[in-house]
């Protein structure tokens, strides 16, 4: 199943972790870097740890390799209830190496924050990530964009292509920092799926339902995906119309991706 979900939690906040595995979201992300300042992250590493176990499922957002806290980071990543890390400010291939060679077998997410990122997303996607995700607050700061949409439209377009040329997941979207405006959150998860992406980034737990359900198929696009194959089948290989249209490859291709994505997202 591909994630849509995710969830950050302060690393800081312990008695927080709990809370957020249960507000069921696909991962649930313990952030280590923006939410915690410098003077608490070694509190921070030391109550994740404590309270890690084997039954636990997190993924990790860890400090970038350009810090002194990225080090003590990897460390994390071996302990168990693990289950994958983010690289934020992901750049280059080489931190994607480091992490690799820390735990080989967790995923990785490369967030996308800068410039330099978006220019280096083939060199990233071949390090051996497991997709990428869009760190759009930053990358607005890094390139001095004011605006949400066609001003991003270059960027999410990129890594959605590069994505799917390198055999990734759809990637993940940004965060959306409207709390309180559930029509500002609809909007922008459209947005996103439209354009190809397979998730999104959440700050609050009130978030996470209308994203889980924002990258399902709608109800009318199950429905005609089911009709289709039925009617591909009954036809036996040869040619058929369905509501006056007709049913090639590509039309069968694309009805059964939209089958296989409501399925893969019931747990």
């Amino acid at each position: 199943m591909t994630d849509r979900s995710f969830l950050f939690v302060p690393g800081n906040r312990p008695e927080r972790f709990d809370k957020a595995c249960a507000a069921g979201a696909d991962v649930t992300l313990v952030d280590l870097e923006d939410a915690v300042s410098p003077a608490d992250k070694p509190a921070a590493r030391a109550a994740l740890r404590t309270w890690l176990d084997p039954s636990k499922n997190v993924h990790l957002r860890i400090n970038g390799a350009d810090t002194d806290w990225f080090q003590d980071d990897l460390a994390l990543l071996s302990l168990p209830g693990v289950r994958g890390v983010m690289l934020p400010k992901a750049e280059h291939s080489a931190p994607v190496a480091e992490i690799r060679g820390a735990a080989p077998d967790l995923p990785v997410i490369a967030l996308i924050e800068s410039a330099l990122g978006l220019r280096n997303l083939e060199v990233i996607a071949a390090a051996g990530i497991s997709r990428f995700a869009f760190g759009s607050i930053d990358f607005q700061l890094d390139l001095g964009i004011t605006g949400e949409r066609e001003e991003l439209l270059f960027a999410r377009s990129s890594i959605v292509l590069v994505s799917r040329l390198a055999g990734l997941a759809p990637p993940v979207d940004g965060v959306t920092v409207a709390l309180d405006d559930p029509a500002q959150l609809a909007e922008d998860i459209g947005y996103a799926r439209r354009l190809g992406f397979g998730g999104k980034l959440c700050i609050h737990p009130r978030q996470v339902e209308a994203v889980n359900a924002g990258f399902l198929p709608p109800a009318a696009d199950i429905d005609w995906a089911r009709r289709v194959l039925e009617a591909a089948e009954q036809a036996s290989g040869n040619a058929v119309r369905l509501d006056g249209k007709m049913i090639d490859r590509p039309v069968i291709e694309r009805a059964r991706a939209i089958m296989k994505s409501a399925r893969g997202a019931v747990k």
